[in-house]
């Protein structure tokens, strides 16, 4: 799909890799819709790359229901969804304050996998409706897992069991969406330059650069937005988990 003159929804497009290809779609003539909790920062990158910005709770069908309309309503049917909301939270299955809190391993698969299949759902109703582009194509959706759904580490098991469903519904998913002519995509980042990670010092980023083979750094957000909008241009890809990682395997901790 062209992305050119084509609504695209970017979730998480405040910043990190949601930011990175809000820019990077709206560069190759997209009209962008950024839904972020955050709104301010979502509106400051939409007023720089002329999208609007729309707050949503990704978890919740009321939000994300009128956030859709919203898009629809203001720029006309989205044929493009990227999926980058997520959080993330690190805590033992048992530690040192006794059980993982069930509350907090549940907010972790609401927004990150439920939130997902909540986006999906909601704009793949409105995209089987449009008219279809050349081959029969009428929306895309690429969704953003983690390395963590095939490595997890130590205190990793509710956010490694969130992007692992993520893993799991995307080819049924696709499978579903292919008599709308709708693709659906995974892309697994290994360890990315994110505003989390640059919270950290340096030397601490310096050191998880060099467990990357190659090449040895953190990944670029850019290099994440370019291989989304790859999948966007390229019909061919479908029902796929691609992990973006420089080869690296993550270590128990």
């Amino acid at each position: 799909m062209n992305p050119s003159g084509v609504v695209a929804i970017v979730t998480g497009g405040g910043s990190g890799l949601g930011e990175a290809t809000a820019r990077a779609l709206a560069a190759k003539g997209a009209k962008l819709a950024i839904f972020d909790i955050g709104i301010e920062r979502a509106e400051s990158v939409a007023n720089e790359i002329g999208g609007i910005a729309v707050k949503c709770d990704v978890s919740s069908a009321e939000s994300g229901e009128a956030a859709h309309a919203e898009v629809a309503e203001r720029l006309g049917p989205a044929r493009i969804l990227v999926n980058c909301a997520g959080i993330g939270i690190a805590m033992k299955t048992v530690g040192k304050d006794g059980a993982h809190p069930l509350d907090l391993y549940r907010k972790v698969i609401e927004v990150n996998l439920v939130g997902t299949f909540n986006m999906i759902r909601l704009f793949a109703v409105r995209a089987q409706e449009v008219d279809p582009l050349e081959g029969g194509e009428r929306g895309v959706i690429v969704n953003t897992a983690s390395v963590a759904a095939f490595d997890g580490q130590i205190g990793q098991a509710a956010y490694s069991s969130s992007k692992g469903g993520v893993v799991g519904m995307t080819l049924p998913v696709a499978r579903d969406l292919s008599r709308s002519g709708i693709r659906v995509c995974t892309i697994a980042p290994g360890i990315f330059r994110t505003p989390m990670m640059a919270g950290l010092p340096q030397e601490a980023q310096d050191s998880l650069g060099q467990q990357v083979p190659f090449p040895p750094r953190l990944g670029d957000p850019r290099e994440y937005a370019a291989l989304a909008c790859h999948i966007v241009e390229n019909q061919m890809l479908n029902g796929e988990t691609i992990r973006l990682d420089g080869a690296i395997r993550m270590a128990p901790k």
